[in-house]
């Protein structure tokens, strides 16, 4: 004891090129696939690829190779898949690869990676099931363990796991929520039969943000200053719950910065600090311990800044209207029954196309401008409108175009009932 739980998010968004005034109309493609720029999601998902997928991949399978007892968790959003198939197939078989030894967890979310939960709670089950379904597709495993867009979470959200057959759920562990209890137990959701695994926000974030920062009076972090940490767990927890961008390893945090060789090792050193360590799978650990205690978390807490809840997607006038003109659209777009605008709408609703526009400031404001591809959110606010009225106007002219169909077909019925006559 402790058992480390390692899981790892794998999303890449499809980018909304910048798309002016001009462009209202003209129904020209509003994704990024052209042209070397920062909106050019080929060469986006190619260069993560190149940077931290592919080289993270060669270290853990040598990994799970030469330690029988490691394994770790991912999640896949859909459109990240979708990208990787079309653009990096070798990078998809290097994730079968990993996940097809046994020991690799796979845990579901939203398709699209989308706030679905807050506005629609259908379109958010529809989401989670076309995961659930490209997963197994995909990898041939269907998962146990859900983890929502930007680890959001709240006792309503665990409600609706549960209600999809989740048996675990994935949550931060927010220190006023948790009060004098430790985020490194197993608990339960309140209201709800589903296993709660809280993220050891302190340990996570001393890789995923830390590690490079030389300011830090712990730099440079070190596998065996690392192991030392999560050892001194032993006695006063059972889990250690460390969750993490999988870009940490090589985008986020640069191969110069060492991150590689501390993950080639730390494996090792835990194993080596205390006889007692381990790592287990989420769900493993469902069997292994018991549910400690129950959490009440009555609002929405995600894995983001100081705050810990999602003012970085929903905080400003921005973001609240371009999300609420988005899914007000919802009724419309499904009556279409294409399913190549629905897919369009969805991909609208990927949550980073609001996260660009956040203008929170200070230390927060320094993540948001390192992840945005535009020069200010106000710029990715206008893009995202010019390109959702365009979507609109094709929306309203299949809707144009299916009456018309309709009034056609009922004048064709007509017609042929005057003729029986």
């Amino acid at each position: 004891m402790p058992s480390i739980n390692f899981y790892f998010q794998v999303h890449q968004p499809y980018r909304i090129k910048k798309y002016s005034f001009f462009d209202i109309g003209t129904g020209s493609s509003y994704f990024g696939e052209t042209g070397e720029n920062d909106l050019n999601n080929e060469r986006i998902m190619k260069k993560v690829a190149r940077k931290s997928y592919l080289p993270t991949n060669n270290i853990l399978l040598k990994l799970l190779e030469k330690h029988p007892e490691f394994c770790f968790s991912f999640s896949f959003s859909g459109i990240a898949i979708e990208q990787m198939e079309r653009y990096s197939p070798e990078t998809l078989d290097s994730f079968r690869k990993l996940i097809d030894t046994g020991r690799v967890e796979v845990l579901a979310e939203t398709y699209y990676h989308s706030l679905a939960f807050l506005y629609s709670k259908e379109e958010f089950r529809r989401q989670v099931e076309m995961n659930k379904k490209k997963i197994k597709d995909v990898f041939g495993v269907t998962p146990k363990i859900f983890r929502c867009t930007e680890l959001a979470y709240s006792n309503e959200i665990a409600k609706e796991a549960e209600k999809m057959g989740f048996k675990g759920i994935l949550g931060e562990g927010v220190d006023h929520l948790l009060g004098w209890r430790s985020p490194n137990f197993l608990y339960k959701a309140k209201e709800a039969n589903i296993n709660l695994f809280l993220k050891n926000y302190r340990l996570s974030d001393d890789i995923a943000f830390r590690f490079s920062e030389r300011s830090w009076k712990e730099h440079p972090l070190t596998a065996e200053k690392f192991a030392k940490w999560v050892s001194e767990v032993n006695g006063s927890g059972e889990l250690v719950n460390l969750f993490m961008d999988y870009e940490t390893f090589g985008e986020h945090q640069w191969e110069e910065t060492g991150i590689f060789e501390f993950l080639k090792v730390l494996p090792e050193k835990i194993f080596n600090c205390h006889p007692d360590n381990s790592f287990t799978t989420l769900t493993d650990c469902t069997k292994k311990y018991p549910v400690r205690d129950e959490v009440d978390v009555p609002y929405i807490t995600s894995w983001a800044d100081l705050e810990r809840d999602l003012s970085a997607w929903v905080g400003n006038e921005m973001q609240r209207d371009a999300l609420a003109k988005l899914y007000a659209m919802e009724k419309d777009v499904l009556a279409t029954e294409d399913t190549y605008l629905i897919d369009i709408w969805r991909k609208f609703q990927t949550s980073d196309q609001v996260y660009y526009m956040s203008t929170k400031g200070m230390g927060d404001g320094e993540v948001h401008n390192y992840f945005n591809p535009y020069k200010s959110p106000y710029e990715a606010f206008i893009s995202f409108m010019n390109a959702l009225n365009d979507f609109k106007m094709m929306i309203e002219d299949k809707k144009i175009l299916q009456n018309k169909k309709k009034n056609n077909r009922r004048k064709v019925r007509a017609t042929n009932r005057s003729n029986k006559k």
